[in-house]
């Protein structure tokens, strides 16, 4: 792991929600852990505030969202934290960032990290503020979802921000690639010799991606309505994820033998038909505030892809996000292909539950599970689906996991794109989405708490969803689980 360097962290929008329950308490935490003592912080919104307000702002923050044993550490945090006036614009912000990174010892050069926790539209505005302010230098850019609402604007917005930043220093962000349980599929992958030979079509019959959520719009439904549900979670997140599942192994564990890996999947999914794709929209959504009551945004999509290479040719990939469903999940599922043929016989319960799984659970609490047939004690040949499970509370790891925003923001100061999207990969992606957003198919109502559209099982068939599961997660500190 490299040498920390000094580095001020600008934290644009730093007032909203996203600051105060993630980056705030992330940073607080990365400096109480030790990965990043060497900080500064500048925050800055066209809220009013002043550096002590500010520091007010953030003690509430990191004491509301934030672990009671980082909040020890927040009198020696708290004087690092300062404001910037964002209605002073550029002059005002390299004001403020000069006078804080006078305070290092002379000769220190400190790298600068700008988090841009601002909505998409402001984004630019914001670059263009980084660059009239000569803070481009010795900096790097953290910029949020989405990158583009399809291929033009993914084109013009990377046109653009490289005319301020050079590829290198821009780490558009995914959270989702931040968990532990998404690296564990690397891992798991290609440290393993047990699975690493069946990962491919001859043993893996489809895969399953499935992030339902249970919580509706109600606070950004007017962003929401211009974007929908595959704009904002297939294209950033979903997509990201299935590379992760499917990428060759890399020449090496590091960012740019890894990204070169994730690139090839892109290059290699096939153009999204409208055919495979299901959109859906909760009952009650164009009732929201700053909905269009005629509104045919999507809410839910679930969609089918495939991978064109020798490793995953004719295997389908099963894609599936929507707000109010019944429960909220963030689930990877293999799905292995069945023997051939059966000697077991009739009513033994060989096949009544499906194929074999191995589910990556990406929730925070990272957990793997393997489902197979095993006998059933007793006389004759009963099989019923047994499972092998994993969670990282189980073992002596669990207070050295870092939630995804504090990996990412430790990852881009240390300038690791291992866990972050390239401009060519965001245009690929938008490109083979092009057929879907320029004839999408017809948006069908679902009712909140529910799965989605009934058409979802026309689409998977003759396979079935695997949530919900057949079976609830084991709590090890229930007696019997």
């Amino acid at each position: 792991m490299p040498t920390e360097q000094p580095t001020t962290v600008v934290l644009f929008g730093a007032t909203g929600d996203l600051s105060r329950r993630k980056l705030l308490p992330g940073l607080l935490h990365l400096f109480k852990s030790g990965l990043l003592r060497d900080i500064r912080v500048v925050g800055t919104s066209l809220d009013e505030h002043t550096t002590d307000s500010f520091r007010d702002l953030a003690r509430d923050a990191v004491h509301e969202f934030g672990s009671d044993d980082d909040t020890e550490a927040w009198p020696e945090f708290a004087p690092l934290l300062h404001w910037a006036p964002g209605t002073e614009e550029a002059p005002g912000l390299r004001k403020t960032v000069e006078k804080v990174e006078a305070d290092w010892p002379e000769g220190t050069s400190p790298r600068r990290l700008h988090y841009l926790s601002v909505p998409p539209k402001a984004a630019l505005s914001v670059v263009h503020q980084i660059r009239d302010a000569g803070l481009a230098e010795r900096s790097r850019i953290i910029m949020e979802k989405p990158f583009g609402t399809d291929l033009a604007s993914a084109i013009e917005l990377n046109q653009q921000l490289h005319e301020v930043f050079e590829e290198d220093q821009i780490f558009r962000i995914d959270h989702f690639l931040g968990k532990e349980a998404a690296q564990n599929i690397l891992a798991f992958r290609f440290a393993n010799g047990l699975f690493e030979p069946i990962w491919h079509r001859h043993h893996i019959d489809h895969v399953q991606i499935d992030v339902p959520e249970s919580l509706g719009l109600e606070q950004r439904a007017s962003f929401y309505d211009a974007t929908g549900a595959y704009r904002d979670m297939v294209v950033t997140h979903l997509f990201q994820v299935l590379a992760f599942t499917a990428m060759e192994p890399p020449t090496a564990l590091e960012p740019a033998a890894i990204s070169e890996e994730k690139n090839k999947v892109f290059r290699s999914i096939l153009p999204i038909e409208p055919h495979d794709v299901v959109r859906g929209q909760y009952t009650g959504y164009r009732d929201l505030a700053g909905v269009d009551p005629d509104s045919e945004t999507e809410t839910f999509v679930a969609l089918k892809c495939f991978i064109d290479n020798w490793r995953w040719a004719g295997v389908p990939f099963y894609l599936r996000t929507g707000k109010k469903m019944a429960e909220g999940a963030r689930i990877i599922s293999i799905a292995f292909k069945e023997p051939p043929r059966s000697m077991f016989p009739a009513r033994s319960g060989v096949g009544d539950h499906g194929p074999d799984h191995l589910t990556f659970d990406l929730a925070d609490e990272s957990r793997m599970s393997l489902s197979f047939y095993g006998k059933r004690p007793g006389p004759g040949m009963q099989l019923d689906k047994l499972s092998m499970q994993f969670a990282m509370h189980d073992t002596g790891w669990a207070g050295s996991v870092l939630e995804a925003y504090e990996r990412l923001i430790h990852d881009a100061v240390r300038g690791d794109h291992t866990l972050f999207t390239s401009a060519q990969g965001i245009e690929r992606l938008w490109d083979i989405s092009t057929p879907l957003l320029e004839n999408p198919p017809v948006v069908r109502p679902y009712a909140p708490g529910s799965w989605g559209p009934n058409q979802i099982h026309q689409l998977v068939a003759p396979f079935t969803w695997r949530l919900p599961f057949e079976r609830s997660w084991r709590d090890p500190n229930v007696a019997g689980a």
